[in-house]
C-alpha cells in the first residue's frame, strides 16, 4: 500500500482561518481526483462542526481520543472515520479537551498520532491534519506524523513573531526526534487592500524564498462556504479564490508526485 502524503496546517497564532484553509485545500483536492483524510485535530473542533458534523463532536467513544491515548483502540481507527461529500473525516470530539495531560505523561505521548494514521486501512492520497492553535503535543504529533507543514498566516506584523517561533518549535522536534518538517508553503489568508498587508506580502516573499506564498483575499463566499459546511468548490466555483486554492492543491501534487485524476 502506497503512503499517503501527510500535511499537517498549523500556525499557534489564533485567528489565522487555518480551518478554513484546510477544508479549502481538502477540496481542491478533491475536485482534482484525490482521496482525501481531513484530521480534525483541534480539540475546538472547528473543522467538525465546520464540516456538517456537529453530532460526531458530542460522539460516545471510542473517538479520536481514544485512538492517541490507547494503543489497542487505535487499531479501530478506520471505524472512527465519518464520510463527507468531499472528503472522509477523522473528527474531532469533545473528550479532546482532555488530551493534552493525556499525551504528556504517555510514553511517546508526541508520536501517537502517526502511529493512529499508520493504523488506518482505507488508502488515501493525502491526509491533511488540521492543528489547534497553540503549540503543544497535539501540535507537536501533527508536525511528527506528518513531516510536511502548510501554514496559514495573517498579513499583519504580527505574523512574523508567530511564526518565528513556529520554526523554532520545529527546530526542537527535529533535534529531539531525529526527523524533518519540511515547509511546503504559506498562506497568507484573509489579505485586504492596507499598507500592511502590502508589507506583510513583501516580507513572506523575501522570508520564503524556497516555497511558495499564495495570496487569499477576503472574500465573503468563504465564509458561507464554511457555514454551508463545505470547501468553495461546493459552494461558488466561480470565486476567484478557488483558483488560488487549486493551485495550492496543484504544488502538492508536485511536491509529492500525484497526478491529477480529474475527469
Amino acid at each position: 500500500m502506497t503512503k499517503a502524503a501527510r500535511v499537517a496546517i498549523s500556525n499557534q497564532k489564533g485567528g489565522v482561518g487555518k480551518t478554513t484553509v484546510a477544508i479549502n485545500v481538502a477540496g481542491a483536492l478533491n475536485r482534482r481526483g484525490h482521496d482525501v483524510l481531513f484530521v480534525d485535530l483541534d480539540p475546538q473542533g472547528n473543522a467538525t462542526e465546520g464540516l456538517g458534523l456537529e453530532d460526531e463532536y458530542e460522539a460516545e467513544p471510542p473517538t479520536l481520543f481514544d485512538a492517541l491515548t490507547d494503543h489497542e483502540i487505535r487499531e479501530d481507527v478506520d471505524a472512527m472515520v465519518v464520510t463527507h461529500k468531499e472528503m472522509d473525516v477523522l473528527p474531532s470530539n469533545i473528550d479532546m479537551t482532555s488530551v493534552e495531560p493525556e499525551l504528556t505523561m504517555a510514553m511517546r505521548g508526541r508520536e501517537r498520532l502517526g502511529k493512529v494514521l499508520d493504523a488506518l486501512d482505507a488508502e488515501y492520497d493525502v491526509i491533511l491534519i488540521d492543528c489547534p492553535p497553540y503549540l503543544g503535543n497535539l501540535t507537536d504529533n501533527a508536525l511528527i506524523g506528518a513531516g510536511n507543514v502548510l501554514i496559514p498566516a495573517l498579513a499583519e506584523s504580527t505574523s512574523k513573531r508567530a511564526l518565528e517561533i513556529l520554526f523554532d518549535q520545529i527546530e526542537v522536534l527535529e533535534a529531539e526526534f531525529d526527523t524533518q518538517v519540511r515547509d511546503l508553503g504559506v498562506v497568507a489568508n484573509r489579505v485586504e487592500t492596507t499598507n500592511e498587508a502590502d508589507q506583510m506580502l513583501s516580507w513572506f516573499e523575501n522570508a520564503f524564498t524556497d516555497v511558495p506564498v499564495w495570496e487569499v483575499r477576503k472574500r465573503v463566499a468563504l465564509q458561507r462556504a464554511f457555514s454551508a459546511g463545505c470547501s468553495i468548490f461546493e459552494f461558488d466555483a466561480d470565486c476567484d479564490m478557488a483558483a488560488v486554492f487549486d493551485d495550492v492543491a496543484a504544488e502538492l501534487e508536485r511536491q509529492f508526485n500525484l497526478k491529477e485524476v480529474t475527469v
